[in-house]
């Protein structure tokens, strides 16, 4: 793998969609990192995640969508105001991000938490 910047680039503006649902892993709460002996998870639609930088610092919120094409993250009650009144989600990056709350309704999901590695 290159150190070089153009090539990181390149990298995360060619990756394919199974490299970029990796690459979207937010990281987990203390609590939660305790009991699942992970430091991060994939985000999904559902997790409960907290803000910890920009202008949403410290807004917690439900993910309403996850668009992997460009890197970004829709929470619930993170949204601005246009200039012809409508509200608009604010989207931010996964880094930004620690979730709070898993949503486990899903059984692969289970299983990708539960397994070992």
């Amino acid at each position: 793998m290159s150190k070089q910047p153009r090539k990181q680039r390149k990298f995360l503006h060619k990756a394919p969609l199974h490299v970029r649902h990796n690459l979207m892993s937010v990281t987990l709460s203390d609590e939660l990192r305790e009991q699942y002996g992970k430091r991060s998870i994939p985000v999904r639609k559902g997790d409960t995640v907290q803000v910890m930088r920009g202008d949403f610092k410290d807004h917690e919120g439900k993910v309403e969508k996850v668009d992997i094409k460009n890197y970004r993250v829709l929470i619930e009650g993170a949204s601005v105001q246009k200039p012809d009144g409508n509200q608009v989600y604010h989207s931010v990056h996964p880094s930004n991000l620690r979730i709070v709350e898993l949503d486990l309704e899903d059984d692969e999901r289970n299983e990708i938490v539960e397994r070992k590695g």
